[in-house]
């Protein structure tokens, strides 16, 4: 089964969305806004974030920093 959590939705309405498929594989989606056309692409994780550090980044970031505040290690 496909998992997909929403990342970031802009004020101009283009979204984000981080998504795992049956095959194990994990990428964003990315779904441009009506008026640019609502291209939809995909992309690996590493190329998201080295695109630089927008809202969309920065939630990705967020979300796997909870990872850690969630289980943390045992010293």
């Amino acid at each position: 089964m496909k998992k997909v959590r929403k990342l970031y939705e802009s004020s101009s309405g283009d979204r984000w969305y981080l998504i795992a498929d049956p095959s194990g594989a994990v990428f964003i989606r990315h779904e441009a806004n009506a008026a640019s056309g609502g291209q939809v692409d995909h992309e690996e994780i590493a190329t998201f974030l080295s695109r630089g550090a927008g809202p969309e980044q920065q939630e990705l970031l967020r979300l796997i920093g909870t990872l850690v505040e969630e289980h943390p290690a045992d010293a």
